[in-house]
């Protein structure tokens, strides 16, 4: 394991692509985030609503970035031809994929981690005194939607690398994840049947993980914040178990 995790980390460091992908990810997450927050009516008894997932609010676009430095793990490799150079250095297929997913979870998370902290500074900067109190790390639902939604972040990337490895071509693989990311939400507030929206939020990868972000009336979220973060674990670990298989039993 550890020559493969020291091929995967040379890999990931010796090319631009995923060093633009994390930075992008920091400036959208933390812009998007300070731009929601800028339009928060607030007032002297306080600013209304739940403005944690307001400032949190960035992670919305910053997770098309993760997905896309994810897929190109190991996705640019097929792209190349390099995926047989990799396999004839490190023939047990299970080793090459644990590698990739563990450079990648601390790389998203190192990312994931400066966007969420400057989605949150930019709130407390932005917020007046009474704002910035519900934006303090010492709070404890703020500190749980901190590093719940790094949490989250990570496990979109690990969902994207599982689909990337079954996949194994870039263009389909990013449309198949941003589609779960993006399209099932929105296909959920189109059902006019309560019953079926609140099914498709709980099982949304999305909707349902981003449950984490939640400060405040938890009883209205599809799921618990940290069911919610379970649902989304479990489709990573299900595409992650699915790409390994299919690595394991066809050609490179």
């Amino acid at each position: 394991m550890r020559p493969a995790l020291h091929a995967e980390w040379t890999k990931t460091r010796t090319v631009p692509g995923p060093l633009w992908l994390l930075i992008g990810t920091v400036v959208a997450t933390t812009a998007l985030g300070a731009g929601a927050v800028s339009v928060v009516d607030c007032t002297a008894d306080g600013c209304g609503g739940d403005t944690v997932r307001v400032g949190l609010m960035g992670v919305h676009l910053g997770q098309a970035l993760v997905a896309v430095l994810a897929v190109l793990v190991i996705s640019g490799e097929y792209g190349s031809g390099m995926i047989g150079t990799t396999l004839t250095a490190v023939p047990r297929r299970a080793t090459v994929l644990a590698a990739k997913a563990v450079v990648l979870t601390g790389v998203v998370s190192v990312g994931g981690t400066a966007a969420v902290l400057g989605s949150v500074l930019a709130g407390r900067l932005l917020l007046p005194d009474v704002g910035d109190r519900a934006l303090s790390l010492s709070d404890g639902p703020t500190l749980r939607a901190v590093l719940g939604t790094v949490l989250y972040l990570v496990l979109i990337g690990l969902l994207s690398l599982g689909v990337a490895t079954a996949v194994r071509d870039s263009a389909t693989s990013v449309g198949v994840v941003l589609g779960l990311l993006y399209i099932v939400p929105i296909v959920s507030q189109t059902i006019g049947d309560p019953d079926w929206q609140r099914l498709l939020q709980q099982i949304s990868p999305t909707s349902a993980g981003l449950s984490i972000q939640a400060t405040t009336d938890l009883g209205s979220l599809p799921l618990s914040p940290w069911a919610g973060l379970g649902v989304t674990a479990g489709w990573a670990a299900a595409a992650l178990v699915t790409g390994g298989l299919l690595l394991r039993v066809r050609d490179a």
